[in-house]
């Protein structure tokens, strides 16, 4: 993403961060509970649809790339929501090193 190149503009979608929060269930175990974490203005590309097959049967994985501003408390393992879709956040990179802005590489949960 080049300087020159970039539009504040492109920010146009609102997105809510969440991160998962662990309670013990009382029985040894846990359950986990989503958090919010910030709402942001975000830029949410499409990249790549494909199926494949998963404990025999075929599912599908749509990954998208989304856009923030930078932020150091965003990180994998962590979701976006937007308008009711749930992006898993895989990864996060700074694109220039500049720490203005925040790429979250995602995978889109289906319910």
């Amino acid at each position: 993403m080049s300087r020159a190149g970039y539009d504040p503009g492109w920010l146009r979608h609102r997105i809510r961060i969440e991160r998962p929060v662990a309670t013990p269930d009382g029985a040894g175990g846990e359950s986990v509970a989503w958090e919010s974490l910030a709402t942001l203005w975000a830029r949410i590309e499409p990249l790549e649809a494909r199926e494949h097959v998963a404990a025999d049967h075929l599912a599908e994985t749509v990954s998208h790339r989304l856009i923030v501003r930078w932020r150091n408390d965003v990180a994998g393992g962590m979701r976006a929501v937007y308008r009711g879709r749930r992006f898993r956040i895989l990864a996060t990179h700074d694109p220039d090193e500049s720490r203005r802005y925040l790429v979250l590489s995602t995978t889109e949960e289906k319910p």
